[in-house]
């Protein structure tokens, strides 16, 4: 985004659409409005995706459906020469707190229930964000926006901490660590709210703004 401000005059939003260029989410080149292909890495050039919004609300939904049965179902399956124990992300890291390991106990929760919920909450409302009129500026929402798909690849760590304990502890008869069935649900979950994240079309968000900003405003805010 190039801004280009008067000094003590407000801003005037300014598509890169309006001034008939259009830039490549791959690469970040410029082309003129109507351009199919870039030349430079061969991706399809769209000034806006029309079909973000259905996308970004599809695989938010799907993500939502599977992270219930993740909570539900057993994360972590433990076998020993005479019991089996299974346990939730929630109660596991409530075994590891009462054991002691606090820290580790709050890098769970953090990580499986903090972020995954903070994620949904935060897609949903940049969703809602550029159909309705908000009172959040556009650079928070742009920041918002870049945060969630920063952090998307950090919600795995329990798929991560299960298949590394499942390899380790195989001791056939004696004791032995499975993943449970919600592994498969928490990480259909993630990728998922990635996909939504990914759906969203951060160009919108622009385009709400220079429809609330008034005719007759000075200087000029050039985004894609």
């Amino acid at each position: 985004m190039v801004c280009m401000e008067l000094s003590g005059t407000p801003k005037k939003i300014v598509s890169a659409r309006d001034l008939g260029i259009v830039a490549c989410t791959r690469c970040s080149k410029a082309w003129p409005l109507g351009t199919q292909t870039c030349a430079r890495c061969g991706h399809a050039l769209v000034s806006r995706d029309p079909m973000s919004l259905q996308r970004v609300w599809a695989y938010w939904l799907m993500g939502l459906i599977c992270y219930v049965p993740a909570n539900l179902f057993p994360m972590l399956q433990t076998r020993t020469l005479f019991q089996v124990d299974e346990s939730t992300i929630i109660g596991g890291a409530v075994e590891l707190a009462h054991h002691g390991n606090h820290g580790i106990a709050a890098i769970i929760i953090f990580a499986s229930v903090v972020i995954p919920l903070g994620k949904f909450w935060a897609v949903a409302f940049l969703a809602l964000s550029v159909k309705n009129r908000s009172m959040v500026s556009k650079n928070t929402r742009q920041f918002l926006y870049e945060v969630v798909e920063y952090i998307g690849r950090w919600s795995m760590i329990d798929i991560f901490v299960v298949a590394i304990l499942s390899s380790l502890v195989q001791l056939k008869a004696l004791a032995a660590i499975n993943p449970g069935t919600a592994a498969m649900f928490f990480a259909l979950s993630v990728i998922f709210t990635m996909l939504s994240a990914q759906a969203f079309d951060s160009r919108l968000i622009w385009d709400v703004q220079a429809k609330e900003k008034p005719a007759g405003d000075g200087g000029v805010d050039i985004h894609e």
